[in-house]
């Protein structure tokens, strides 16, 4: 059985002669909707290539997708209006409640309407004096509030879209409107966060500064203090910025959008918060720094990368006791991670740079924290490890792996049709936590005629046991759902320390989830993963899907991914474990991913 899973026939059965792609059906989709990242609320088709629906929606993101595929989707950073863009980012939804949606899947365009009895209107307003932007209504009896970008022009409060009750009032950006009062004058364009209180009259307009580019800057930076030398503004929180430097002994401040308009400093190193227009904040030693601001808090880390010939475990619970170090191995795209597999025994660990104690850590907590320098000895439990350590951050996972003598497949949906009798799988000579079986036709229940189900179990029992949501791959979790099939025969393949399994064309001449056909590092990650693929078939146009715990889909990314590493954004995502699933027009593979922050 031959699997084509994804693109190709997707694409041909859309494009018309005019190549202009007509939608079978347009869903909304995401934490915000009904049915979170899991599956789409269908629209109504009105007419031509205009999609409508009325929605309760909560505080979240948002995108419209064409036919319940990832294939085709539409997003922007814009609310409550806008043009979406495929695989654009998430609309954000600022706010629960009743929406009317309207979407064009020919143009992109998109508008979110919340069903309220008090909107604002203007020729300053989106919607000019033709069309009310309804406004949110607050938790409080009365008040109301709206986030949008008013041009320099008039605006009022009315309500249900008529004119019979309206308030304005001749002043800004703070008033009390009245009863047919004046034409609020906007005296300056920009986004404002505007409050109502229909009770009073009472109003506001706080404009929202919004940072274009946040720099660094000073004697301290490569630019000294003629250039800023920017930061990266990070993709889940808009308000934490991250870059990497080369930073001399000297002064530095932040500041927005390459102006001293608005900037930031502050006295104390390397960590503090900083105030607007604060003084200059002294950088006291030379080096390579991971640096972070939050500009809704001030708070600024400067983080020293270490240029360290090695880094090494040492410690009661290590082979060589507190003689000597086991080396890790250095991650080769990010100096900051090392990563080592081992056997310990119950005792005390540390991490030492350069084999010397001049720069050592350790932590309280096992098997995961931060550690500080000259800290305390992590106690460590038997077992053979891969130890993950980032020298920046100073976050260590210790990931416990587990061996097994049998790992087989069981279920109605095997040819055994059996829940007692397992379908043996072999283990790899060289990885003993690789099991496979190079062909197993799966089949429905023979009994009900229903769907067949299956599940991965070590040992012949129940004990320890794998199952998911995902069937062709996925990450397996004990006790886990049972596998709904598809009927087929297939080379069904599992990992038994990360739950990671895959069913593929049995003709297949290699094994998808052998760690040197995908790579995913640094795992543990932080803000960004690296994919990278050695198989010549796997290579190419990827769609990359990333899974929380709960099994909903909390990013999608487009990438051409080749031998050579390609970053993957988890920048907004928290801590947590997660499954990354790759997939092109042929396969799809599912990878555990940890992340840490």
């Amino acid at each position: 059985m031959k699997l084509r899973l994804l693109f190709l026939s997707l694409f041909c059965s859309l494009l018309l002669a005019n190549g202009v792609v007509r939608a079978q059906s347009v869903g909304i989709i995401g934490d915000a909707t009904p049915t979170l990242w899991d599956s789409d609320t269908d629209m109504v088709l009105d007419s031509a290539d205009s999609w409508s629906i009325t929605i309760n929606l909560k505080a979240g993101g948002a995108k419209f997708r064409l036919d319940d595929k990832w294939d085709i989707n539409w997003g922007a950073g814009d609310f409550p209006a806008g043009i979406g863009t495929q695989g654009g980012a998430n609309i954000p939804i600022p706010a629960a409640g009743e929406f009317k949606v309207t979407f064009n899947s020919a143009t992109g365009a998109y508008k979110f309407v919340v069903q309220s009895d008090i909107g604002i209107i203007g020729d300053a307003t989106p919607g000019g004096w033709n069309d009310d932007t309804n406004m949110f209504r607050d938790t409080i009896a009365n008040k109301y509030f709206l986030t949008l970008p008013l041009t320099k022009a008039k605006a009022k409060f009315r309500q249900d879209d008529k004119w019979d009750v309206n308030w304005g009032s001749i002043d800004f950006p703070t008033g009390v409107g009245t009863q047919g009062g004046s034409d609020i004058p906007i005296a300056a364009a920009g986004k404002y966060l505007v409050t109502f209180d229909k009770s009073t009259g009472a109003y506001d307009f706080k404009e929202v500064i919004e940072f274009n580019t946040i720099g660094l800057i000073g004697t301290a930076t490569p630019g000294q203090w003629a250039s800023d030398t920017n930061l990266t503004r990070d993709a889940g929180n808009p308000d934490i910025w991250k870059g990497k430097f080369n930073l001399t002994v000297g002064l530095a401040k932040f500041r927005a959008n390459d102006a001293w308009t608005i900037s930031w400093g502050d006295t104390t190193w390397p960590a503090g918060i900083a105030t607007l227009g604060g003084p200059d904040i002294p950088v006291k030693e030379a080096g390579d720094y991971q640096v972070t601001f939050n500009t809704k808090t001030g708070e600024y880390k400067f983080l020293i990368i270490g240029n360290y010939g090695s880094i090494g475990i040492i410690g009661t619970s290590t082979p060589d006791g507190w003689a000597s170090d086991v080396n890790m191995d250095n991650d080769p795209i990010d100096k900051s991670i090392w990563k080592k597999r081992i056997i310990l025994k119950t005792g005390l660990a540390k991490f030492r740079a350069d084999d010397q104690w001049t720069n050592n850590w350790g932590g309280a907590t096992f098997p995961t924290g931060t550690a500080t320098l000259d800290g305390a000895d992590i106690p460590v439990d038997t077992g053979e490890y891969i130890v993950h350590f980032n020298s920046t951050t100073l976050e260590y996972n210790f990931e416990k792996l587990k061996f097994y003598s049998t790992v087989g497949i069981v279920g109605t949906g095997t040819p055994l049709s059996s829940w007692d009798i397992d379908v043996d799988m072999t283990k790899d000579v060289a990885d003993e936590s690789f099991w496979y079986i190079n062909s197993i036709t799966l089949q429905a229940d023979p009994v009900t005629l229903g769907d067949g189900k299956v599940k991965f179990r070590a040992e012949d029992a129940w004990t320890v046991n794998w199952g998911g949501t995902n069937f062709l791959s996925g990450v397996g979790t004990q006790d886990g759902s049972d596998l709904i099939v598809v009927p087929g025969t297939y080379k069904a393949t599992l990992n038994s320390a990360t739950g990671e399994y895959a069913f593929v064309d049995p003709v297949s001449t290699f094994d998808v989830l052998r760690s040197d056909v995908i790579k995913l590092f640094p795992n543990p990650a932080n803000d960004v993963v690296n994919i990278q693929i050695s198989e010549k078939s796997l290579q190419g146009d990827v769609k990359i899907t990333i899974f929380n715990s709960l099994g909903a889909a909390v990013s999608v990314q487009n990438l051409n991914v080749q031998e050579s590493a390609t970053p993957i954004k988890i920048a907004g995502l928290v801590s947590g474990n997660y499954l990354v699933q790759i997939s092109n027009s042929k396969y799809t593979v599912g990878k555990s991913l940890v992340i840490v922050k």
